[in-house]
């Protein structure tokens, strides 16, 4: 399995990935495929740069993870990833046409923020595995 370092910085989201979260049908796909049920948020990272856009193409390019979706809602995939190399979770990727380049959503167990005591403009370090 391949794995990818990079780095972010922590910024506050739009309140949409609580939502998302909690749609039923997401939530039970993320508890099946990743085996955990996801803490009611998401934790976005800001990021940028060369190396990023070739990361992010490459996360494009693999299979990673599917979810779902019914009729109506956007597909997405997701990769594991280990966040500042404490707690077990998954970079979210959805596949929507105009989501930005430079934003990734994480989801994890437990409310990150809190767990490790971040804040708007902390880097957070990801470990990010392609399956």
């Amino acid at each position: 399995m391949s794995t990818l370092s990079l780095e972010g910085v922590l910024k506050c989201g739009l309140g949409e990935g609580a939502g998302f979260v909690a749609l039923d049908w997401v939530s039970r796909q993320l508890a099946d495929k990743l085996g955990f049920d996801p803490f009611p948020g998401t934790l976005n990272l800001a990021l940028q740069g060369g190396e990023w856009d070739a990361m992010r193409d490459a996360l494009q390019a693999a299979p990673g993870i599917a979810i779902d979706p019914p009729p109506g809602f956007c597909a997405a995939k997701c990769f594991r990833v280990r966040i500042d190399d404490r707690i077990e979770g998954a970079a979210i990727l959805p596949e929507i046409d105009d989501y930005p380049r430079d934003k990734l959503e994480l989801v994890a167990p437990v409310g990150v923020r809190s767990a490790l005591a971040l804040g708007d403009g902390d880097t957070v370090t990801l470990t990010l595995h392609l399956e």
